[in-house]
Order: structure tokens, then C-alpha cells, then sequence
């Protein structure tokens, strides 16, 4: 025992010897984390979509930035898919996927709900400021107590906005041409309805987007019709504001 005690005694000096030369060297040979690079400068928009019918919520908005070689309608054309399954259904999903998929587009976000009569709300975009140049921002909606009509801005201008810039919109109701305007509860998916939203069958014999002749409804002579005179709606039928924040 005895002899095991005094040979382990230098045996352990010299590990915690070994051990805080190997310390004093690594700490000598680390050098310093380089510093995080800053972040590209950005500019910051909000959208603010205010919904001015008495009975018309206005589905989650889709808000597209982009340049001159997207557009999410031209009026006289049909329409795309994507825009067909949001006038129909009320969804922004395929028409921002749509979007997504064009090399003209920059950035593409959507509300986060429908948005009531009398209601706002307002979304958030990011670009970085070196695509500033040319930068354009589109919006679209539909009216849900309605067969397949939207409303929303198509490319406006907004590349030379500075910090605090602001611009509004009044906006009208389009009917995409995509299906036909029966106003039965079958096939309107808001709430004065409830029924059927996107349908990929087009039995609207247009076939392309066109400015919307209104509701009409029981009360006025259609006979069959679901919709009555608190869904008909006047243009404008939304405000569209526009501001640079950042």
C-alpha cells in the first residue's frame, strides 16, 4: 500500500501539470469569432385592406410583390387557376403558390383571417431594398357571399416610397368569370350561404374577368336566388393602404 501511494503521488502531479500546460496552450491558440455580418438593408411595407360593404366579408388577402412581368389579372383575360380557386373559394393559397412560381415575383405573404364589414386589417411585407427598383405590389380578396367576385390593387407603383410614404386605394368588385352568378347557397361559401367554395369546372360561358354587375337577389326578381338586398354592394367595396414603415 505503501509503495502504491508514493509512486501514484508524482504520477498525479504530473497529469495536472500535463493537463494546465495543454490549457494555457489552447487558450493562447484560439482566436476570436469573426463578427456577424450586419443584415442587407430592408424596406418594410404594410398593407391595410379596409372592407367598406354592409355584407360582403372579404376572404384572407392575398399581397404579391413584383415586378413588371407579373400581374394577378388583366381585366378582358381569364382567369388563372390560381386566382379561379381564390374567387371561388375564398383561399390565397394556389394563387400565391402561383406566384411564387414566377421569376418576376419577390415576396409573397396573405391575412391571417376574412375580414368583416367595417373591419381592417393590416399585413406586413419585407423586400430588401436592392429590389426596390421596378418593385410593385398586387392584392386580391373575394367578396364571400358572392359566386366568384374579388377586389384588390394590380401592380402599384411603390419602388421610390421612402420611410413614412403612404397611398390609399378605393378598389371595385370584378367577377373572375370563372363560374356562373346563380347566388344559390350551393354555391357561395360565406356565411350567408355557406355551401360550395372552389369548384375546377368553369360553367361560366365569359370565361374572363370583367368588372361585376352587383347582386341581385331574391327580394329584386331572381327567383332562387340565396343572396338578398344586405349583400348587394356599390363600388367601391374596399380600401387599399399602402405605407413604407422602414
Amino acid at each position: 500500500m505503501r509503495h502504491h501511494t508514493i509512486m501514484g503521488r508524482p504520477l498525479a502531479l504530473g497529469l495536472v501539470s500535463l493537463a494546465l500546460v495543454a490549457c494555457e496552450n489552447s487558450a493562447d491558440d484560439l482566436e476570436p469569432f469573426p463578427p456577424f455580418p450586419d443584415p442587407p438593408p430592408a424596406a418594410v411595407f404594410e398593407v391595410t385592406v379596409t372592407n367598406l360593404t354592409n355584407a360582403q366579408p372579404l376572404s384572407p388577402v392575398a399581397v404579391i410583390a413584383h415586378t413588371d412581368g407579373y400581374q394577378v389579372f388583366a381585366v378582358g383575360q381569364a382567369a388563372s387557376p390560381g386566382l379561379e380557386e381564390l374567387a371561388e373559394g375564398g383561399s390565397p393559397a394556389s394563387l400565391i403558390a402561383e406566384a411564387d412560381a414566377s421569376a418576376a415575383v419577390i415576396e409573397t405573404t396573405a391575412g391571417t383571417g376574412p375580414i368583416g364589414p367595417g373591419a381592417s386589417e393590416t399585413i406586413r411585407l419585407v423586400v430588401l431594398e436592392s429590389e426596390l427598383n421596378g418593385l410593385r405590389l398586387s392584392t386580391s380578396t373575394m367578396l364571400v357571399n358572392t359566386n366568384d367576385a374579388i377586389t384588390g390593387t394590380n401592380a402599384i407603383g411603390v419602388g421610390d416610397f421612402i420611410s413614412g410614404d403612404r397611398a390609399s386605394y378605393l378598389t371595385i368588385a370584378y367577377d373572375a368569370g370563372t363560374e356562373a352568378n346563380d347566388e344559390l347557397a350551393i354555391h357561395i361559401p360565406g356565411p350567408a350561404a355557406g355551401g360550395e367554395g372552389f369548384n375546377a369546372a368553369r360553367d361560366d360561358i365569359a370565361d374572363r374577368v370583367a368588372m361585376h354587375t352587383g347582386v341581385v337577389g331574391a327580394e329584386d326578381g331572381f327567383p332562387g336566388s340565396d343572396l338578398d338586398g344586405q349583400h348587394r354592394f356599390d363600388n367601391p367595396v374596399a380600401r387599399v393602404t399602402i405605407e413604407r414603415v422602414e
